[in-house]
């Protein structure tokens, strides 16, 4: 089946750092400092990664934070626990901005 996401382009993304090398090896520092231990454990920012993934839905991130959720320690309740809070607030966020409509709504009917 064709279709414009393959699985095996996700090991092609450091190709991204050809002909930009500084601004890979920048984005390479500044991504592993982000994702190294801190205030919050790596277990819990791969939970996050995960749940931002869904939101923005990319293919990509969700095959690999799904793995490094797991390879931290993670199982799949509390994945899919990461899932429903990031499909709650993209539902939320859908749902505020129906205020935007409404206010349309009601200065036209004005």
């Amino acid at each position: 089946m064709e279709h414009y996401y393959h699985r095996n382009d996700l090991g092609k993304f450091s190709d991204m750092g050809k002909e930009s090398p500084d601004l890979w090896k920048k984005f390479q520092e500044w991504y592993g400092a982000v994702f190294a231990e801190g205030a919050l454990t790596e277990r819990e920012k791969a939970l996050i990664a995960l749940a931002v993934s869904h939101t923005v839905q990319c293919p990509y991130c969700i095959d690999a934070y799904t793995n490094t959720c797991l390879e931290k320690g993670s199982n799949l309740e509390e994945m899919t626990e990461a899932v429903h809070i990031a499909a709650a607030i993209r539902g939320g966020a859908s749902l505020v901005h129906g205020v935007q409509m409404r206010n349309i709504v009601e200065k036209l009917e004005m």
